[in-house]
């Protein structure tokens, strides 16, 4: 079974209810606020595109000094995008920008996790590379190529290509050591492995955020193909931890027959 198929496929649940957050908790308290209020007064402020604008600043004949972290220029519902672009914040790349940050805090917290484990030490190390890679998905998105004029822009925000290749090979060598699934399986097997589900999760709402961007041409099709390939490394990360943890995956079962 080839894990990365380029489709879509394993209808386990997505959502994970009832768990507490330890590591990252201020991170998600702040993503969860924004999900909610954002629309409405505009909280959530885009990694990507914070990112770039600091570094637009030192590359482009910026200072390159300190800023606040509150700028108070998104109080009535907008923001601006790396090419300066201002647009409301409910627009369809900042919900692309804030489903792709959240998926970075998800991540951060099944990374966590893994940390307890040594012989996890490896994919600790992927999960920290994802996370830079993420904030890369962030960039290119914030950074429209329909209406960025500035080459250096584009040039600094176009998404490493490699960056696909190199999940799947990290997905192929754990594929190797699991056994064969022949069943559905809910999100289960320790705490590292229901967070790498969550991720998964959340990595396919992002993904279906950033898909009519990359329709329109607005973001470069590899960012959406890294995104796809993301979530079937969850699936298999989350596999692979249970696995080494020896923790048990909890089967989908069909309700009892009724007599």
């Amino acid at each position: 079974l080839n894990i990365h198929s380029k489709g879509n496929r394993n209808p386990t649940c997505k959502h994970i209810c009832g768990c507490v957050f330890v590591a990252n908790s201020m991170q998600v308290a702040r993503t969860v606020v924004g999900r909610i209020l954002g629309p409405v007064v505009g909280l959530v402020r885009p990694v990507g595109a914070r990112a770039l604008a600091v570094d637009a600043n030192r590359g482009e004949g910026g200072t390159g000094s300190k800023f606040k972290i509150y700028t108070k220029t998104g109080d009535k519902g907008s923001s601006s995008l790396y090419n300066g672009d201002r647009s409301a914040k409910d627009d369809a790349v900042f919900k692309a920008l804030g489903d792709t940050d959240e998926l970075n805090i998800a991540v951060g917290v099944a990374g966590e996790f893994c940390k307890d484990n040594r012989a996890l030490k490896e994919l600790c190390e992927q999960l920290a590379e994802i996370q830079s890679r993420l904030l890369d998905v962030g960039s290119a998105v914030a950074t429209p190529k329909d209406t960025t004029k500035s080459t250096y822009k584009l040039q600094r925000a176009t998404f490493d290509t490699t960056a696909v290749s190199k999940v799947e090979s990290w997905l192929d060598a754990m594929d190797e050591e699991l056994p064969q699934l022949t069943a559905f399986i809910l999100p289960s097997g320790g705490k590292a492995a229901v967070f790498l589900h969550v991720a998964r999760g959340v990595c396919r709402r992002a993904e279906r955020s950033i898909v009519p961007l990359v329709r329109n041409g607005q973001v470069e099709g590899s960012v959406g193909i890294y995104m796809n390939r993301l979530s079937d490394y969850f699936f298999t990360a989350a596999r692979f931890v249970a696995l080494k943890e020896g923790k048990k995956e909890t089967i989908y079962k069909k309700p009892a027959t009724a007599k």
